[in-house]
């Protein structure tokens, strides 16, 4: 892990796209705001470990069951092609 020491203002820049900007020192806060490309998604940190476990959960649902959600969600109107097809 790298660390650095940073004031207000001054900057982290991560290869030739992304900035990481200290924006404010309040007590033990820190407030960062980042700069990068729309196709990078950022995310904090809890965020994203709940993201993972929600797609590990949706992953292992059977066909069956996605097909139940599925219907549920589509109000039973079916899209694509079907077995018949």
């Amino acid at each position: 892990m790298l660390i650095l020491t940073r004031k207000t203002g001054e900057s982290i820049l991560i290869g030739d796209h992304i900035e990481i900007v200290i924006t404010s020192i309040d007590q033990n806060k820190v407030r960062v705001g980042i700069k990068s490309p729309p196709n990078i998604p950022i995310y904090r940190e809890e965020l994203y470990r709940k993201i993972q476990q929600e797609n590990r959960a949706a992953a292992l649902i059977g066909k069956d069951e996605f097909e139940n959600l599925l219907e549920r969600y589509t109000g039973g109107q079916k899209s694509g092609p079907t077995e018949n097809d």
